[in-house]
C-alpha cells in the first residue's frame, strides 16, 4: 500500500450537448450526465464511488457543458461529501486523453500519485479502492477495469486480451470487426503521472509525421489549429492499443455489473441497478410499505421526501419517484422513471417508462411498454409537460414535450 501521505485524485469526463443526442428528449431540459437515475445524477453514482477512494484529495468533472448548468450541482455535492468537486470546461474537443492532457496543470496541482480516470455514462459498482490495491501491486502505469461479455456483444466495445496470471495487457482493439475477445474495456482506469508522458508522447509523435507526409483532411483541420501537446488524442486507440504488451497496462475484472448509459432505454435499466445496489450500500434510500398507512412496495424502490404517493397506491419493483410528484388511488407502476412535478391520477398504470418533468396522466390510463431497453420505441417516454388524458392508452411510443394526448397511440414517435 501507499503511504498516507500520497494523493489521489479522480476525473470524470462527462461529454456535452453534441454527445447527448441519443439521450433525447430526456436531455432537451437536463444535461445527461444530471439526469436522474435511482434518484441521484447520473453523475453522483461515480463521484460517491469515488467517495470510497483512500486519500482523495478532488474530484475533477471535464465536459463542454456551459459552467452554469453544473454550478449548483457541484457546490451541493462538494459540500455533502465534503471533498472539493469542479467542473473544468473544455474550450473544444482533445479527446478523451487529450482532455485529460488538457487540464494536467491543475489535475497535477497537488502533486497526486494516482489518477482515477472515468467516463460518466458508465454504470456499475466502481471497485475503485479495489483498483487502487491491484494498481500498486501490478506496478504500471495504468489499470484498465474490464468485464466479461458475452461473445455476441463483445464488438460494440474495446475488446482486451491480458495475461491470465500477470493481468497484463497483451493487447487492445477497439470495435474489432472481427472477434478478439469476451473481455472489454469498462471505461473506468487508473493511472500514475506517466499518463501525461504517454500522451505527449502521442501528441509529438503525430506532428512529426505531419511534417514528413501529406495529412488527411480530418489530420488537418486538428493539428492546423493546435499544438502537439494539445492534439485530438483518444485514449482508447492512441494510448492503450500501442502500450498494451509492453508491460505498462494490466487489468481488473469486475464480477459486478456494468452497463453503458447511451439511451433513455438503457437509463430505465442502470437506475434499476443502481436500486438494487441501495440494498447493499445505502439501504436508507429505499422505501417499504404494506399498503396500511402507507403504499404497498415492492422491490427496490426510491421515493424522493417531498412526493404523495396515495396508501392504496402500488409501487415496484425498480421504480424511482422524484420530487414533487403525485401519484393517486390504485395507480400501479412498474420499472419506471417518474420526474419532478409529475402528476398520475387515480387508478392510472405505467410500466417500462420514463414520465417527463410537470407530466399529467390521466385517470384510468396505461402509459406502458415491452421492456426491451436496447430497443428503440422498447421503453415508452414522455417528455417534459405531455398531458396523457383520461383513459388513454400509450404503447411503445416517444412523446417530444408539451404535446396533449387524447388518443390511444401505439409504436409512435409523436412530434
Amino acid at each position: 500500500m501507499g503511504s498516507s501521505e500520497e494523493k489521489v485524485v479522480a476525473v470524470i469526463m462527462v461529454g456535452g450537448p453534441t454527445k447527448g443526442t441519443r439521450f433525447r428528449p430526456l436531455s432537451l431540459n437536463i444535461p445527461k450526465p444530471l439526469f436522474p437515475l435511482a434518484g441521484q445524477p447520473m453523475v453522483h453514482h461515480p463521484i460517491s464511488a469515488c467517495k470510497r477512494i483512500p486519500n482523495l484529495g478532488q474530484i475533477f468533472l471535464i465536459g463542454f457543458y456551459d459552467e452554469r448548468e453544473f454550478a449548483l450541482y457541484v457546490s451541493s455535492i462538494s459540500n455533502e461529501l465534503k471533498v472539493p468537486v469542479r467542473y473544468l470546461r473544455e474550450d473544444k474537443p482533445h479527446g478523451s486523453a487529450g482532455g485529460l492532457y488538457n487540464f494536467r496543470d491543475l489535475i497535477m496541482e497537488d502533486s497526486p500519485s494516482h489518477i482515477f480516470l472515468l467516463n460518466c455514462d458508465v454504470c456499475c459498482s466502481f471497485p475503485l479502492p479495489e483498483m487502487l490495491e491491484a494498481h500498486r501491486k501490478f506496478g504500471g502505469m495504468g489499470t484498465l477495469l474490464v468485464i466479461k461479455v458475452s461473445a455476441e456483444s463483445a464488438n460494440q466495445f474495446g475488446e482486451l486480451v491480458a495475461d491470465p496470471v500477470t493481468n497484463e495487457l497483451l493487447h487492445y482493439t477497439e470495435k474489432p470487426e472481427t472477434f478478439v475477445s469476451d473481455r472489454i474495456n469498462c471505461g473506468v482506469y487508473i493511472f500514475t503521472p506517466d499518463i501525461f508522458n504517454a500522451i505527449e508522447g502521442v501528441s509529438t509523435q503525430w506532428k512529426d509525421r505531419a511534417d514528413l507526409r501529406r495529412l488527411s483532411s480530418f489530420e488537418s483541420l486538428h493539428s492546423a489549429t493546435r499544438n502537439a501537446p494539445t492534439h485530438f488524442v483518444r485514449l482508447d486507440q492512441d494510448i492503450l492499443s500501442p502500450l498494451a504488451g509492453k508491460k505498462q497496462l494490466y487489468t481488473y475484472e469486475t464480477l459486478d455489473f456494468w452497463e453503458q448509459i447511451k439511451t433513455p432505454g438503457m437509463s430505465l435499466k442502470c437506475s434499476g441497478l443502481y436500486l438494487s445496489q441501495f440494498r447493499f450500500t445505502t439501504p436508507h434510500l429505499l422505501v417499504s410499505g404494506d399498503g396500511t398507512k402507507s403504499a404497498s412496495i415492492i422491490g427496490d424502490v426510491y421515493v424522493h421526501p417531498s412526493a404523495k404517493i396515495h396508501p392504496s397506491a402500488k409501487i415496484g419493483p425498480n421504480v424511482s419517484i422524484s420530487a414533487n410528484a403525485r401519484i393517486g388511488a390504485g395507480v400501479r407502476l412498474i420499472s419506471c422513471i417518474i420526474l419532478d412535478n409529475v402528476e398520475i391520477k387515480d387508478n392510472a398504470v405505467v410500466i417500462h417508462a420514463i414520465v417527463g418533468w410537470k407530466s399529467s396522466i390521466g385517470r384510468w390510463s396505461r402509459v406502458q411498454a415491452s421492456g426491451n431497453y436496447n430497443s428503440k420505441l422498447g421503453i415508452t417516454i414522455l417528455g417534459e409537460a405531455v398531458t396523457v388524458e383520461d383513459e388513454v392508452v400509450v404503447i411503445n411510443s416517444v412523446v417530444l414535450p408539451h404535446k396533449t394526448l387524447n388518443v390511444s397511440v401505439q409504436e409512435e414517435i409523436i412530434l
